[in-house]
């Protein structure tokens, strides 16, 4: 997941979840023991948005908790214009309410020489970074030209075959612009972080 408050405090990680309101019997909550967020994390451009969560206990296996396994340094990302697919309770109107159930929402990847453009993203695009979102196809009959992640959003996995390539991150102050596609860090940039993580 991204940058976290390393205070752990109070907060919970709750997996199997569906919906924010009902009483699902497939949740798990856990208390986080631990926060460690990447020493390099750059708070200007968001670069290096990535944490790990150490929970108070294992998780239970369930048909609806499963891991997910991620994409390692050398392995081949998603090539441009790849389909991939992110899931989150962000918001769905650039408003401040959020969304009850879990949406999903699938997405091309976007050229990165495109989001270093001025009128992008810039210089504050990185090569830890990747971005994507979804374009309605000219003519385009739905109320949304452009479907990508939101505020609410963050932290959640960037999947790729079944695999989480990226984490997503943040974009632009408006969602679903055609210039600001989400940003999404790139998980195998940091492979060498997570398992020397892991074996604190």
């Amino acid at each position: 997941m991204g940058f976290v408050d390393s205070r752990a405090d109070g907060r919970k990680v709750v997996l199997g979840v569906h919906s924010l309101k009902d009483a699902e019997e497939t949740k798990q909550t856990f208390n986080i023991s631990r926060v460690y967020n990447n020493p390099q994390f750059n708070p200007d451009n968001y670069d290096n948005d990535i944490a790990l969560l150490k929970l108070d206990r294992p998780v239970t296996e369930s048909p609806a908790v499963r891991a997910i396994g991620y994409s390692r340094e050398g392995e081949p990302q998603p090539a441009l214009g790849a389909r991939v697919e992110t899931a989150g309770w962000g918001s769905v109107n650039n408003l401040a309410g959020r969304t009850d159930r879990l949406k999903e929402v699938f997405m091309d990847v976007v050229n990165p020489l495109l989001c270093r453009r001025y009128d992008y993203y810039g210089s504050k695009f990185t090569d830890n970074m990747m971005c994507s979102h979804k374009l309605c196809p000219k003519p385009c009959r739905s109320i949304y030209k452009t479907e990508d992640t939101c505020d609410g959003d963050s932290g959640g996995p960037l999947v790729y075959g079944g695999v989480a390539v990226g984490i997503t991150s943040n974009g632009g102050k408006k969602c679903g612009q055609t210039k600001k596609p989400g940003i999404y860090t790139i998980i195998s940039n940091y492979s060498s972080w997570i398992n020397a993580t892991l074996a604190l």
